[in-house]
């Protein structure tokens, strides 16, 4: 009797679970009222100059997104003047969960699992409207390392994971990685080969028609560089050399407009 209970129980949970992330892709996918997104700094690597630049963020150093999605949005057809709104909320001190090197399936299940819970919590801002979508930004002092670690978008749970540099110069380029994680979280997937990170043809390339082929004048959002040759690659300085890609858009739902 208390077995099927439980088994009764879980099944409850695990469908009011599917039927929650099937309102949030379509709600988020409707484009019929602006997305909130809200961004929480937070210090990565407990530095001072990571410390220095949260303190100095402001709403501007993220505009570019919003101007971003409401530019590309409009290329597709969606009648929406803000599909996007951005917010700071307060830096955390806890960081999130971090997803271990080559983690099988269970693995990312598990620590995909941790992250919801943890955002569930890390999120609440007291006197703060709750973001529709949250984005975990964790700055790094650029002289303590060269590479940051990977970045993830959630479309389960709408949230993300950002890995920035603390340092102003890398602005723009932080916001090609929040607004490809963000799209993420939207449903949209990666354009480019695992491994070495090239574009791939035709849906990672800002403009599969142009020609000559090479190089390529902006970067699809999903592949986040843009192809100079065959074989080289490189990511704009910020998002006004950044495109959304019809396969991208369609997986958002902004070609049903």
């Amino acid at each position: 009797m208390w077995k099927t209970i439980r088994i009764t129980v879980l099944l409850l949970v695990l469908v009011i679970v599917a039927g929650r992330t099937w309102l949030d892709r379509v709600e988020t996918q409707s484009w019929k009222n602006t997305l909130w997104v809200g961004i929480f700094p937070l210090n990565g690597d407990d530095s001072p100059a990571a410390a220095r630049y949260i303190a100095a963020l402001s709403q501007e150093d993220f505009a570019s997104i919003e101007t971003f999605f409401q530019r590309e949005a409009h290329r597709f057809g969606v009648p929406l003047d803000e599909p996007i709104h951005i917010e700071i909320y307060p830096e955390g001190k806890e960081l999130p969960p971090q997803l271990a090197n080559g983690a099988n399936l269970f693995g990312v299940a598990w620590w995909s699992l941790k992250l919801r819970w943890f955002a569930s919590h890390a999120a609440k801002t007291p006197g703060r409207t709750p973001p529709r979508i949250r984005i975990f930004v964790l700055y790094h002092d650029p002289s303590s390392l060269t590479v940051v670690p990977d970045s993830h978008g959630l479309q389960k749970g709408l949230m993300g994971v950002v890995h920035a540099f603390a340092v102003k110069e890398m602005t723009g380029s932080n916001n090609i990685v929040i607004a490809h994680e963000l799209l993420h979280t939207l449903g949209a997937t990666d354009k480019y080969q695992p491994g070495t990170g090239a574009p791939e043809f035709p849906a990672g390339y800002g403009d599969p028609d142009q020609s000559p082929l090479y190089p390529q004048q902006n970067a699809e959002i999903m592949a986040g560089q843009r192809a100079l040759t065959a074989n080289q690659f490189e990511m704009p300085v910020s998002l006004r050399n950044v495109v959304v890609g019809p396969a991208t858009a369609n997986e958002i739902r902004w070609t049903r407009h």
